[in-house]
């Protein structure tokens, strides 16, 4: 993004670098935010991710502003992880980032232990590197009810209020007004055969989409057994859908499907390793906003993504679609059903954008509320509460019409989303040189308090295709942080729902290690006599007949190595059972493991409770084991996490 058009007049050295380091999009979305409030405010902003600059670039800006979310164990995002490589260099002097005024935002879900480490190491980090913070860093918690937006509405008012009193316009000179339409930095407009467009460039794939670095990285890795991916933003597949099946009752009120997909190349991969599906919106719902829209007439055209202004600094802008466009001919029925997200539940920002489309005065007047900090309440109960998609926005405010080059800058984008690969050992590998990859995977499917059935898009698409589909898929490599070099400490796994699916991995993992470990001992058959610790794994589902995944499986697994299920059923009784319960009624066998052994323990499963509930299991397993004080039990957990012996991924 570049405001230079909307900064003319202005004197030079007014300019903004807006930056975000984003897993599955949210701090994108601020970071957008925070460029568009900068624009208003007349600064020449740019907005990128982490990783396409360097912090040298910092000083040639005013100011600098961060949006960054926090994955895995306090991780920072995979698009900022080679920026922080590169500022955590000891030789850096600390006068390194001298005159750089920067702001930071944090994301994170307070359900983790390591809640917002990611802000919380990058705002030290530049703070040791001399930069100056224009104010304290802000955080987000996804499980506010509010959302992120609680604090960070509040945080963004508060840097506008900043900025205009440290960077004060001439008196001549007015903010730009939210009723003042600002340019789109990408636009759609009809093909044409050069990929120039009245001088600016265009682009039918995004540049960096699926690059060849990817691919040569994943080769190298392959070949030597280095990194298990190659890097940390992954590797586009092909893949072929070998099975669809559903694992629940049908008469059970969760459709749970195991998928089993397969690709022709050798691909390694580790428990807790992602695969990233990239749905597609049905054709329904496709035909009904290009009906809504009026956009029939264009909808087959070929049309490509084109810049829109001038840019200062074309090399950090990146187009607003991340998905590789496989397509030959980009039209605006495909952007629609394979690009553009139609059933997201909208942000601010949106309604802001569309209030801008309609001419009429009611339609704009509740639009624009939505926009305000006062009615931040409202704006939930309205999106987030119901899950309002922006298709029901649009046929509820009927008289906004988006022009078609609009499609792409007011549509948020459609996503691909990640799936905790549920396969390891010998599942891994398929006939000749093919890779399985298996995923499970909850249908989301549920009545909002307006009434209505949701159904999810990507879970929607994945329950919809048969044996022999074909799709483009992104390999990734996961937080769990899990090696070979473990594979002697024993492992607590906790896992209910389809939380189980890293920790089959691992237990199949664990099961092929052992077995080469055993026959590089004996030279002889594999046995019981396992040199790998021991595996606990606590599973937790509702009904023993109906949910219990791979029941079977686990008894088969018990008489390879040395695995113990135990197994919490919510429902089969008066009194519920969950996973945090068996831990405590186990707390001998979990103090012996965990802090006799020096073992490991990994959560996976839902955010929510269920993290937070495990965390006082534990505390409580040592107490009553272990005859801690609550003080020492406490801080023997924090002491696990630290060394990377407390692991969760929860969703």
């Amino acid at each position: 993004m570049s405001g230079g058009d909307v900064a003319n007049g202005l004197p030079r050295g007014r300019t903004a670098l807006v930056l975000y380091g984003s897993e599955t999009g949210n701090a994108h979305d601020l970071a957008d935010e925070m460029g568009r409030m900068t624009e208003r405010l007349r600064f020449s902003t740019d907005v990128t991710h982490l990783d396409a600059v360097e912090a040298t670039a910092f000083v040639s800006y005013s100011i600098v502003l961060l949006a960054l979310s926090t994955t895995g164990q306090g991780d920072l995002p995979n698009n900022a992880r080679a920026f922080w490589s590169k500022v955590l260099r000891k030789r850096l002097p600390s006068t390194y980032l001298d005159g750089v005024r920067f702001a930071a935002f944090g994301l994170g879900d307070s359900s983790y232990p390591k809640y917002n480490w990611a802000i919380r190491k990058l705002h030290r980090r530049l703070l040791q590197l001399g930069a100056s913070e224009l104010l304290p860093h802000g955080e987000g918690d996804e499980q506010h009810p509010e959302g992120s937006d609680a604090t960070f509405i509040p945080w963004l008012q508060e840097i506008r209020e900043l900025l205009l009193a440290q960077f004060p316009l001439d008196k001549s000179i007015e903010p730009i007004p939210d009723d003042c339409l600002l340019p789109p930095k990408w636009k759609l407009a009809l093909a044409t055969a050069n990929g120039v467009t009245n001088g600016r460039p265009s682009y039918s794939t995004p540049p960096g989409a699926l690059s060849t670095e990817h691919n040569e990285t994943s080769k190298i890795s392959q070949k030597t057994g280095g990194s298990l991916i190659g890097n940390h933003i992954g590797v586009y597949l092909n893949v072929r859908l070998q099975r669809n099946e559903r694992l629940t009752p049908t008469e059970h009120w969760q459709d749970v499907r195991h998928l089993v997909f397969s690709t022709d190349q050798v691909h390694t991969y580790a428990p807790g390793d992602i695969l990233t599906i990239y749905p597609e919106n049905t054709p329904d719902d496709v035909n009904h906003i290009l009906s809504l829209m009026e956009w029939e007439d264009i909808a087959d055209s070929p049309v490509e993504l084109t810049s829109s202004q001038d840019m200062q600094n074309a090399s950090t802008i990146q187009p607003p679609l991340t998905k590789p466009i496989t397509s030959k001919d980009l039209t605006l029925r495909t952007l629609l059903a394979h690009h553009l997200d139609l059933t997201a539940i909208p942000r601010r920002s949106f309604f802001s954008l569309i209030a801008h489309f309609t001419t009429d005065p009611f339609h704009k007047d509740r639009l624009l509320e939505f926009t305000k900090p006062e009615y931040l309440d409202e704006l939930y109960d309205y999106t987030t509460r119901p899950r309002r998609s922006v298709l029901e926005v649009l046929q509820e405010f009927h008289t906004v019409k988006i022009p078609w080059q609009w499609a792409a800058t007011v549509l948020p984008e459609l996503r691909g989303r990640q799936f905790s690969i549920a396969s390891g050992g010998s599942l891994k590998s398929g006939e000749d040189t093919s890779t399985n990859f298996e995923l499970l995977v909850a249908i989301v499917k549920y009545k909002t308090v307006i009434k209505r059935i949701r159904r999810g898009v990507c879970t929607r698409y994945l329950a919809g295709l048969a044996p022999g589909a074909q799709l483009r898929v992104c390999l990734q490599q996961g937080d769990l942080g899990t090696t070979a070099a473990d594979a002697s400490r024993p492992v607590v796994m906790i896992g209910p729902g389809t939380g189980v699916a890293p920790m089959r991995a691992l237990i199949w993992e664990r099961r092929a290690l052992a077995g080469r470990m055993a026959a590089l001992a004996s030279g002889s058959t594999p046995t019981n006599a396992s040199p790998l610790g021991d595996s606990v794994l606590f599973y937790g589902c509702r009904n023993s007949e109906a949910d219990f995944f791979f029941r079977d499986e686990w008894k088969d697994l018990e008489q390879e190595i040395s695995l113990q299920v135990f197994a919490a059923f919510s429902r089969d009784q008066k009194s519920k059972i969950y996973v945090q319960d068996l831990v405590k009624e186990q707390a001998k066998l979990v103090f012996k493991l965990l802090h006799e052994q020096n073992g490991i323990v990994y959560v996976c499963g839902s955010s929510g409770k269920m993290p937070q509930a495990v965390r006082e299991a534990l505390v409580t397993a040592f107490q009553q084991a272990g005859g801690m004080e609550t003080e020492a039990a406490e801080a023997f957990l924090a002491r696990m996490e630290k060394e990377s012996r407390y692991k969760q991924e929860t969703w």
